[in-house]
């Protein structure tokens, strides 16, 4: 009988041109996660707000509530995490801020709006030069909806400029209420034309998710996920919009949070849409501030709402006031404290292929490895605590978490 046997060589090579263009696809759309350090917050200020000391002076705002009420934060907050929020806030008070020329900031004649947005140019570069500025920054324009196009697009333009004569970087730009594809492909178009007018380096921008038609469009899609790959690699982020898209979906106002099953629905959307994209998500914000009578039940709420985000993988979020710093670190140092043993030991026993009561595959090591340079780079942990379990470096950590295809 003459011999059958099909050759393997061959038919891999036939499969290889075969998946050509889906592999190329494939990598250009899903490039894997982004690496580096992603802040665990945003601080929105409105921009007639904002000056070159706001960072030191929200820390110190957050750290005399925790003075002031320290009995409070005693008994919400262990001491270990307790002392830990002190010295970040000493330290490092805000890791990311947002300038805010939208709903912060609201409607102002065109000269007033002016004046501001040069005003807050001038400040941020001011405060990079004195070593004031957060480790991330950015600027929120008006929506391209068709009311508020004109206005955001000066904005963006007249900040951009102002900021490069005074010598400062530009950051991040967010783009709210975007209810189409279209205006995605718009804010890659007036980023290219920003770039060559002005010769400044390439622009990134932030998609909020405040619109029931980013989620969900008239032909039944995701349509978040076609304005991750309409922005031609520029969008850096998904930001979620508590109180808009809630207000937008009919929810009554007493009912508008963060953990609204209207929200859970579109952000498992967004999570879905970004996962492998190296887009990164950020929850919202709550309204309701530890000040006056409420701290108490601000501070609850607000250490609830943020270890709610983080066990869902939501590793950012937004902060209104100085006081709601306090309870972000705290939540998000004790999410990582609580799992930093657990998630050191399994990785330790995945590299060394040690018999453990827990059979982790490499995807699963990868998301212990990534949960460690998260603890590592918001200041939960040192890497001297992490190497003493693992016995594993940083780079080697970032090797795991990041795998190359």
């Amino acid at each position: 009988m003459e011999d059958s046997r099909v050759d393997l060589d061959k038919l891999t090579a036939e499969l290889d041109a075969r998946l050509a263009t889906a592999d190329a696809d494939l990598a250009a759309r899903y490039p894997g996660e982004r690496g580096g350090r992603q802040p665990v917050h945003t601080v929105y200020v409105p921009a007639d707000r904002y000056t070159a000391d706001l960072c030191p002076a929200w820390g110190a705002q957050a750290r005399r509530a925790i003075e002031e009420h320290e009995a409070l934060f005693g008994e919400l907050v262990d001491a270990d995490i307790a002392a830990r929020v002190r010295a970040k806030l000493a330290a490092e008070p805000i890791e990311d801020l947002r300038i805010d020329f939208e709903d912060g900031y609201g409607p102002h004649p065109g000269e007033v709006e002016d004046a501001a947005v040069r005003a807050a140019a001038v400040a941020l570069a001011q405060s990079q030069r004195e070593g004031a500025a957060p480790p991330f920054h950015g600027i929120r324009i008006k929506s391209f909806e068709a009311p508020t196009r004109a206005r955001g697009v000066h904005t963006l333009g007249l900040f951009l400029a102002s900021l490069s004569e005074a010598g400062g970087r530009p950051g991040v730009i967010t783009l709210p209420k975007v209810t189409s594809v279209d205006q995605v492909e718009a804010m890659v178009f007036a980023c290219e034309r920003l770039e060559t007018g002005l010769g400044i380096d390439r622009l990134g921008f932030e998609i909020q998710v405040e619109t029931p038609q980013s989620i969900l469009g008239p032909d039944g899609t995701a349509l978040v996920a076609r304005m991750i790959h309409a922005a031609a690699g520029r969008c850096t982020g998904l930001h979620y919009g508590t109180y808009d898209y809630s207000a937008f979906c009919g929810i009554a106002a007493e009912y508008q949070s963060m953990a609204h099953p209207v929200a859970d629905h579109a952000k498992l959307v967004m999570q879905a849409a970004a996962a492998g994209t190296g887009v990164r998500l950020s929850d919202g914000s709550t309204n309701v501030l530890p000040v006056g009578d409420n701290v108490r039940a601000g501070w609850e709420l607000h250490l609830g709402l943020v270890g709610r985000s983080l066990e869902r993988g939501f590793y950012q979020g937004w902060d209104l006031h100085p006081a709601q710093l306090a309870t972000r670190y705290a939540a998000t140092f004790a999410f990582y404290r609580r799992g930093l043993d657990r998630a050191a030991t399994r990785l330790r026993d995945y590299v060394r292929r040690s018999d453990s009561a827990i059979l982790d595959e490499p995807a699963t090591a990868r998301a212990l490895a990534d949960f460690l340079l998260r603890a590592l780079r918001c200041g939960a942990t040192t890497d001297a605590e992490v190497g003493a379990v693992t016995g594993l470096e940083r780079d080697t950590l970032t090797g795991l978490a990041r795998p190359g295809r």
